[in-house]
């Protein structure tokens, strides 16, 4: 793992990005635990407007890395589960959805690293899994908009949407194992 950050080439664009989206969760922590729902709303927008632009930079340019292929998704699953412990924190009535959903990510960073331990590529993002994340982000800013902008917090609203977000996320998961029980048992390694 100490060699991907050493290796030739990976100070690109989408790596940047992807570390920025992992020291953007600090100030989105701090922002909402002290009820600073917009700048927290804001935070968050920035967060996904960067993970988009990482992979569509990536593609485009052709800088897809192997360190990117690892950074990206862990950026991905600090945040979400950043988001999660903050949102059941202050929103206690979605804190059983947001123990499914930390579970989800928990075992998609365990699996990354098995595979990685196993010198065997870890899949790309899936459109599921984009999807599914895509939902998480609508769901969450849709619930920080309603309360920083109109003092709203509608239990229905936010039951619903967190319930829609955990759908698809069991989904992705699901998706996502049936890959990784594919590449463990492929022969094909690290290169």
């Amino acid at each position: 793992m100490k060699d991907l950050f050493c290796e030739k080439g990976n100070l690109t664009v989408p790596n940047i990005l992807s570390v920025m989206r992992i020291i953007l969760i600090f100030p989105f922590v701090i922002s909402i635990l002290n009820d600073n729902y917009i700048h927290a709303g804001i935070i968050l927008i920035l967060s996904g407007i960067s993970d988009l632009l990482d992979g569509i930079i990536a593609r485009k340019l052709n800088q897809i890395t192997t360190l990117g292929k690892i950074l990206d998704p862990m950026a991905d699953k600090l945040t979400l589960m950043a988001v999660m412990i903050c949102f059941g924190i202050k929103f206690p009535c979605i804190f059983p959805f947001m123990i499914i959903l930390v579970f989800k990510e928990l075992c998609m960073l365990f699996g990354g690293a098995i595979l990685i331990k196993q010198k065997k590529i870890p899949t790309t993002a899936r459109w599921y899994g984009k999807f599914a994340t895509v939902v998480f982000y609508f769901s969450v800013i849709i619930i920080i908009g309603l309360k920083a902008l109109f003092g709203i917090e509608n239990y229905f609203v936010n039951i619903s949407l967190m319930l829609l977000t955990a759908l698809c996320m069991c989904y992705s998961i699901f998706r996502y194992f049936q890959i990784f029980m594919f590449i463990i048992k492929n022969d094909e390694a690290l290169k």
